[in-house]
């Protein structure tokens, strides 16, 4: 699949400034930014990276709040050649030094006490490996015209995000400028994105989700619009975003959605301008999304899927729902250039009605795992189970493996293990997920090391130095023993069923 004229995501900005340098680009809590000021400021942000050592194909780590500064930044490190790394900003100090640490960050973008957060951990940020920019008149002080192209391609590195590993450690799923180029210029064709349109960015950076709200909406020349980190599950809060920022364009999980229909009040007016609502993350429960998607028949909902390694691969738009089918929602066809099929066990393809593994392959397919062996033209294999309908369209069944959603985060059990084996008073815990949506919960199942038993509050803590706030364990229930097969593993079914 073609990626449009641009060949990187920074040509998208470049080229809405020249159209339309006076419209808005950007606007968070701390201010608001046109194109022409967005163009000059990364540009100042470039600059002063460049003048820090960083060159094409380093890494930036990014540790901001959600703002117009950290948009502007994601721009000047791509227009300094390098890859941008965004790093959870409420997430504990620990986690983000292994992150910066893991990609070899030649360059850390934060703010002076967040730095001094780092270096009291023990990162080096002063020397030759890795700099920080942290002062911000550092970058007022740059030259705001274009820097010299150091000829970066389309297959370069432009960002890795992070997500939970199996291994117990974050794993970083490298994104080329093609593999997101293609998924946002199928998007902006698909919502047929205009200049006029306000697109509302509710994920993180650091969560794959923020690619369609940001690049869609530079695409067409349109603003985007983010939600502050301390609305993002405050339902009468993002319902009053929605009309005030008069969005057109709305995309989260299906949690945040259910939670403003249930509690926020989303169903009683429909915003004026709105006429896209796209989700994924998770599965939406039919007659929850029924409740939304029959109230506003003229709004387009697209469900999509993809697993961060691949973004956005297969897509279905949603149709007005019959009141006596709640049958799950498809995550329907493949999009933005990919091919995807399903493979049963004995490797061959699965046809109509068979259950098999989605695989996936395409232009959106990642470069590969940071510190691993490149994935090249190898066709990606998500983990998930599917089975294809006469439809044509593919519904997916679960997972193969330990990973799990909670409330639309990706969850590797064996990461939150690892960090609750690290406990003293923890001699064995198994973890499980009991619920869905905006009910699911993260459930250990522990054997105490000693005669003293931890305390929840303690095991939060402890957890809360390694891991972000999603992968804390809810609760946990002490257990003489584990359940386990005749393997000797630990038997998950008897697992989920005693804490369920």
């Amino acid at each position: 699949m073609s990626t449009g004229p641009f060949s990187r995501l920074h040509d998208l900005v470049v080229a809405a400034a020249r159209r339309f340098p006076d419209r808005l680009a950007v606007s968070a809590s701390d201010g608001q930014l046109t194109y022409r000021q967005l163009d000059e400021l990364a540009n100042r942000i470039g600059w002063a990276l460049r003048a820090r050592g960083v060159r094409r194909g380093d890494r930036v780590a990014i540790w901001l709040d959600k703002s117009v500064r950290l948009v502007a930044t994601m721009q000047g490190v791509l227009r300094a050649g390098a890859g941008y790394v965004p790093i959870d900003p409420l997430g504990p100090v620990d986690r983000a030094a292994r992150v910066i640490s893991d990609c070899a960050a030649r360059a850390v973008v934060t703010t002076p006490a967040l730095a001094d957060a780092l270096r009291a951990h023990g990162l080096s940020l002063d020397g030759a490996d890795t700099t920080c920019l942290s002062a911000w008149s550092d970058v007022l002080a740059s030259p705001s015209e274009p820097l010299p192209d150091q000829g970066g391609g389309a297959d370069d590195l432009a960002y890795i995000l992070y997500t939970s590993g199996s291994t117990g450690t974050p794993k970083g799923v490298c994104l080329s400028h093609t593999n997101a180029l293609a998924f946002v210029e199928w998007a902006a064709t698909e919502l047929r994105a205009v200049h006029t349109d306000r697109f509302a960015n509710h994920a993180p950076p650091q969560f794959d989700l923020s690619v369609l709200d940001i690049y869609a909406a530079f695409r067409a020349g349109a603003s985007v619009h983010l939600v502050p980190h301390e609305h993002a599950y405050a339902p009468e809060k993002l319902v009053s975003f929605l009309h005030q920022q008069d969005i057109t364009v709305w995309y989260s999980v299906p949690s945040a959605l259910m939670l403003m229909t249930r509690e926020g009040g989303l169903c009683d007016e429909k915003p004026a301008r709105l006429r896209a609502v796209l989700f994924a993350g998770e599965p939406y429960p039919v007659r929850q999304l029924r409740e939304l998607r029959n109230r506003w028949p003229q709004v387009r909902f697209l469900n999509l899927y993809g697993p961060t390694e691949t973004n956005v691969c297969t897509c279905y738009e949603v149709p007005v729902l019959p009141d006596d089918d709640d049958d799950q929602i498809p995550i329907g066809r493949a999009c933005s250039g990919d091919r995807v099929w399903a493979e049963r066990d004995d490797g061959h393809k699965a046809g109509v009605g068979e259950e098999g593994e989605l695989v996936v392959a395409g232009p959106t397919v990642m470069l590969g795992y940071w510190g691993h062996p490149p994935q090249q033209d190898r066709p990606y294999r998500t983990g998930d189970r599917v089975v294809l309908g006469a439809d044509g369209a593919y519904r997916y069944l679960g997972r193969r493996d330990g990973m799990v959603k909670v409330r639309g985060h990706r969850v590797e059990i064996g990461e939150v293990e690892a960090a609750l084996h690290a406990h003293p008073g923890i001699a064995e815990v198994a973890v499980t997920v009991v619920g869905e949506g905006l009910a699911a919960r993260l459930v250990a199942c522990a054997v105490a090391s000693g005669a003293q038993v931890p305390d929840l509050l303690d095991i939060k803590r402890h957890c809360a130095r390694s891991l972000p706030r999603y992968m804390i364990v809810d609760s946990v229930r002490w257990v003489d023993a584990l359940p386990r097969n005749h393997n000797g593993k630990v038997d998950r079914k008897r697992l989920l069923a005693s804490v369920g």
